[in-house]
């Protein structure tokens, strides 16, 4: 139906009012780097102001949190131990960042992302009084501020029994760092990231995670490296917290069953989820669950073997969309790793998980995932790309060649590609610049680490940059750039539909994309697949 304008073209449909939350949410996104060294604390003060316009002060006091920092697992060790408070029979709200697709991710109530109706019911009651109120000395508190003020707000409402917070972005000024009586406070295992914010040392990283220790409330941590450790166990003294180092879970205690994330790093966070909900039962009065040195509780077991939702973390979604004879033909492997220790897990578990059948993993594990007229065709592993601008790709990539390489694994091919998220609005609807629009030097940057290293590493193996150019369709008139061991996209879907196109005309071979570098990226992959 034609406009009555007579210019040919229908207008686009009115904004629903979700669009609308997220237009408003966008609105407060601040066009500052994080790297800017003005964002120092950057008024760490207003956030009291805020919770005094929003009256959170009383509720937050109340509220029974337990508070998590970390560089690497403080989202799936916040997973986990709501999921085992949960089981226990406990009403749960757990506060994650960031989220991939939708903005809901991350606020869940009893986990279970919350629902359109009552996100924009408390949006625009937060949003409306912060708007009134807002002046030249408070003004309208930046995304991320306003994103922890709305999850104090929602678990209040909603009553929960306990609050799980995770750190955004360091600790000490983190908006969710406003908690000045959590019950117990976890640091997951710290590595170099965000350095440009939090210092180049992993004792200054340490001294930023710990900002978030409150006198006498207990903290607990896993191994760390030596320099970390001793700052956490300064900033632990200096405060009077009892400091608890906690060991990784052992499988065995597990009955037979697996945990509910995938990777082998994931007993690290189990086990530190396992003291966090042990210590906040205890501290609040459930007596009920007694110590427990050689055996869990069944709601502990039930809480860390139940399927969990943790997008974009060792997450493998097979692409349903390229008309093949079977999905698995092209399968992505989605993992967020974006610091040199996690891209080195990140290939430990890529590499475990597309083993076949006479290697290290087990026969019947894998071929339970992957059907028999699979296993029948030759395997390609292809690597799609894009890390920030701020992170250093000669420490990422080699970590991620090697350690895959140490295992058996080469890449094919590695493409990288821009993000497709716009940084300045929330939403699926924000839509990305044309192609001709978007700045590549950031990803050619990228391919040539990438290519130097394969040089490098020509002799390990004969076969490491050869079938590819015999078994995927030529890339030169989609990608911008194409060298023998690498390619540059302009977009995500030209990315993709290079592999599914590859995937329609090879008949013996599948293809198992291996997706990191960026949560951003990760997010647009699965948005782009799912849609």
């Amino acid at each position: 139906m034609v406009e009555a304008g007579g210019n040919g073209s229908s207008a686009p449909p009115p904004a629903t009012p979700y669009e609308k939350a997220l237009a408003a949410l966008s609105s407060l996104i601040t066009k500052r780097s994080r790297a800017d060294k003005s964002n120092k604390g950057d008024r760490f003060d207003l956030l009291f102001d805020y919770l005094k316009i929003l009256e959170l002060e009383e509720p937050i006091a109340q509220m029974k949190i337990i508070h998590v920092a970390g560089t690497k697992g403080k989202g799936s060790t916040c997973t986990f131990t709501e999921s085992i408070l949960r089981h226990c029979g406990f009403r749960t709200g757990l506060f994650t960042s960031p989220h991939l697709i939708d903005v809901r991710e991350r606020f869940r109530l009893d986990g279970v992302d919350i629902n359109e109706e009552r996100f924009l019911a408390y949006f625009w009651w937060c949003f409306e009084r912060l708007e009134e109120k807002a002046t030249d000395d408070i003004p309208m508190p930046t995304y991320f501020r306003f994103l922890a003020l709305l999850a104090f707000k929602i678990f209040a409402e909603e009553q929960v029994d306990v609050a799980i917070l995770e750190v955004g972005l360091g600790g000490r000024f983190d908006a969710t760092n406003v908690v000045q009586a959590p019950v117990v406070c976890g640091i997951s295992s710290l590595g170099y990231d965000h350095m440009e914010i939090l210092g180049n040392t992993l004792g200054a990283i340490a001294g930023e995670k710990a900002g978030i220790f409150k006198s006498r409330v207990p903290a607990l941590t896993v191994p760390q490296p030596d320099e970390a450790m001793r700052v956490l166990e300064e900033k632990a003294s200096r405060l009077d917290v009892p400091l608890q180092l906690v060991r990784p879970l052992d499988p065995n205690m597990l009955n037979g069953l697996k945990l509910g994330l995938e990777g082998e790093h994931q007993f690290v966070n189990a086990g530190l989820a396992i003291a966090l909900s042990s210590t906040w039962l205890q501290r609040t009065g459930h007596l009920e669950y007694p110590e427990h040195s050689t055996s869990l509780p069944e709601q502990y077991i039930k809480g860390l073997t139940a399927k969990v939702s943790l997008q974009g973390r060792a997450q493998i979604v097979p692409d349903r969309f390229i008309n093949s004879e079977s999905p698995e033909d092209l399968v992505f492997y989605l993992d967020g790793a974006h610091s040199p220790e996690s891209m080195e897990i990140c290939a430990r578990w890529f590499s475990h998980s597309v083993q076949p059948p006479g290697t290290s993993r087990s026969s019947h594990d894998w071929v339970q995932r992957h059907p028999i007229e699979t296993v029948r065709k030759n395997s390609e592993q292809i690597l799609l790309f894009n890390c920030m601008s701020v992170r250093d790709p000669q420490l990422l990539l080699p970590n991620l060649m090697k350690t895959c390489a140490s295992h058996g694994v080469y890449f094919k091919k590695a493409l990288f590609v821009p993000n497709t998220s716009v940084n300045h609005k929330v939403g699926s609807h924000s839509l990305p610049p044309t192609d001709s629009q978007v700045d590549l030097s950031w990803q050619f940057a990228l391919q040539k680490v990438w290519e130097n290293l394969m040089m490098c590493n020509k002799g390990g193996d004969d076969n490491s940059a050869g079938t590819v150019r015999e078994e995927l369709t030529d890339d030169k008139e989609i990608a911008v750039k194409s060298c023998e061991n690498s390619a540059v996209f302009p977009s995500l879907p030209s990315a993709i539909q290079w592999l599914r196109d590859s995937v329609r005309q090879s008949k013996s071979v599948r293809f198992q994309v291996l997706v990191t570098g960026s949560l951003h990226l990760v997010g647009d992959v699965l948005r782009f697949i799912k849609k």
